[in-house]
């Protein structure tokens, strides 16, 4: 089948299933998270990068997945995607919210060249990849967010990122089941709230705790 014949049918369930969970996407965008998908799925045959390489995986599981953070990101401008791995959910965001700024960030060489140059190759002059680990990452300028995906349980993400916030910065950590034991370990001050997320197609379970940093 040619490219251009699962590529309409693609674009159009991503369309749909983005409004779904309240996010609107022109032609334009979802003809770049197609060209994401494409590249990813490209690029994963020379290096690494995810286990989920199917068109549809990547539909699911990392595009849907992370456009479901989009309706929780409130008034920040400036966010952090810290441990983006391939970039996500950073590089959707970045597709999906042209109005705000990501900083992608991880330790892994391998996976930052290929967030910068699906940057580069989605034309995204809202992103920014950065090789390093959170706990030595010094910005020039905080952050009003942290979006965090897959990094851990929740002390250990506020423990290796609060230095990253503004003042009343939010840390968004997006999670498979309710995370009951982990909300446990949460420091003292912070504020979490627990939203469940939906995302088409995805039979698991999936959650976004919102954490406030305290008053500092």
């Amino acid at each position: 089948m040619a490219a251009q014949e699962v590529e309409a049918p693609w674009c159009a369930r991503l369309g749909s299933a983005a409004a779904e969970i309240g996010v609107t996407l022109d032609g334009v965008q979802t003809g770049r998270l197609w060209q994401l998908a494409s590249l990813l799925r490209e690029r994963n045959r020379q290096v690494n990068l995810t286990a989920v390489d199917t068109l549809e995986g990547i539909l699911t599981v990392h595009v849907l997945d992370s456009l479901a953070v989009v309706p929780h990101l409130g008034g920040a401008r400036r966010l952090a995607d810290v441990g983006t791995g391939g970039g996500f959910p950073g590089l959707p965001l970045a597709v999906a919210c042209p109005g705000r700024h990501f900083t992608l960030l991880d330790g892994t060489h391998k996976k930052i060249r290929f967030v910068r140059e699906a940057i580069e190759a989605l034309g995204l002059a809202n992103a920014v990849p950065v090789v390093a680990r959170a706990e030595q990452y010094r910005p020039a300028e905080c952050f009003d967010a942290v979006i965090v995906r897959a990094l851990g349980k929740l002390g250990d993400i506020v423990r290796v990122t609060q230095h990253l916030l503004v003042p009343h910065g939010v840390i968004l950590a997006m999670k498979g089941r309710y995370p009951e034991d982990e909300l446990r370990s949460v420091p003292r001050g912070w504020r979490p709230e627990v939203v469940r997320l939906h995302v088409p197609g995805l039979d698991a379970e999936r959650h976004l705790v919102r954490l406030q940093r305290p008053d500092v």
